[in-house]
């Protein structure tokens, strides 16, 4: 009863800061004048990464006293979040458009962004991949393999911010839907916008880590390898934030930046993250169940990809990248 209750108070803070936190970024940036591309590639990718950007890091520096354990929960939390964005994340988008749009209603986020984020997103995972198969001594190869990653999120940057001002020009700017919700108490500034920000991002990351917690008490009973467990279980409880946030602006009508916050989220988790796991562990695949997670991110983002230059980015169509989630799980089972 104890586990039920911090899981259900982990899932209401996170609902609450998601809220709080979508509302301070569309009044952010419609007070910036940037995209919705800007607003949910950048803005609300990166911020809502930080629980599972923090994750891997304290279990590799400031883990437990198991080194290997360390490196299991590590790379599994490095690799889970890509894998989780890109099968269960975009499942249940899809699962929330059916049910409040319709299952065959078309989706169109910006183009552009949208595809920009796929393409920078296969090409940095495709180096993190290509690394993993080196041999583990050598360490210049993997230090180039970070600088490569850091650069090309660098210029990802700068080619979306770039974008921005004749995404605006042409009707992609973003509008907030309400004020912010400190404006009854602090008034309606830019520095409250920033307030409600850190406010929400701060409750995220609380809400996570207690959903971590709760989520490590009920798994004790089960018998499941480290790496698996961290590649199941902490990327959905840190991957939280990106699904309510997408789901709170897809029923909406705000496709750009539900799509956005997902895919600019695969951008950053793909490239700077396992960056940083190059940096600090013997990165190398040492099981199938990490070249699993890899191999089906990859074919998530692909499928993906493939729906929207075809037309067919529809509810029904997203319902099959969760089927990439169950192949994961029917292969650490068997």
């Amino acid at each position: 009863m104890e586990t039920i209750l911090i899981l259900l108070s982990a899932l209401l803070a996170i609902f609450l800061a998601a809220e709080l936190f979508t509302n301070a970024l569309e009044c952010l940036g419609e007070r910036m004048g940037v995209s919705e591309g800007v607003t949910g590639s950048i803005f609300a990718a990166v911020g809502t990464a930080m629980p599972e950007t923090i994750v891997p890091i304290v279990a590799i520096l400031a883990g437990g006293a198991s080194m290997a354990v360390n490196h299991a929960v590590g790379m599994g939390a490095i690799l889970g979040a890509p894998f989780m964005l890109a099968t269960l994340s975009l499942c249940l988008v899809g699962l929330f458009v059916g049910l409040k749009r319709g299952w065959h209603t078309t989706l169109k986020p910006e183009p552009t962004g949208f595809k920009r984020d796929i393409k920078v997103f296969m090409l940095g995972y495709g180096l993190v991949v290509t690394i993993a198969f080196l041999p583990v001594d050598w360490h210049l190869a993997r230090v180039g393999g970070a600088c490569a990653l850091f650069i090309l999120y660098f210029m990802y940057l700068l080619q979306t911010i770039q974008a921005s001002k004749a995404l605006v020009e042409e009707g992609h700017g973003t509008e907030a839907d309400s004020d912010l919700y400190l404006k009854r108490w602090l008034g309606d500034s830019t520095v409250v916008a920033v307030m409600q920000l850190l406010l929400a991002l701060c409750i995220l990351i609380m809400g996570a880590k207690l959903f971590v917690h709760g989520i490590e008490i009920a798994s004790m009973l089960l018998s499941v390898g480290a790496l698996v467990l961290s590649l199941l279980i902490v990327p959905i409880a840190t991957e939280l934030p990106e699904k309510i946030n997408s789901i709170l602006w897809i029923r909406k009508g705000r496709d750009t930046l539900a799509f956005g916050n997902i895919t600019g989220a695969m951008v950053f988790q793909g490239t700077v993250i396992p960056g940083v796991g190059m940096l600090l562990l013997p990165w190398s695949f040492q099981d199938g169940y990490a070249a699993m997670a890899v191999v089906l991110a990859l074919t998530g983002s692909a499928w993906l990809y493939f729906l929207q230059a075809s037309g067919r980015l529809n509810g029904r169509m997203l319902l099959c990248n969760g089927f990439l989630y169950v192949i994961f799980i029917v292969y650490a089972i068997m």
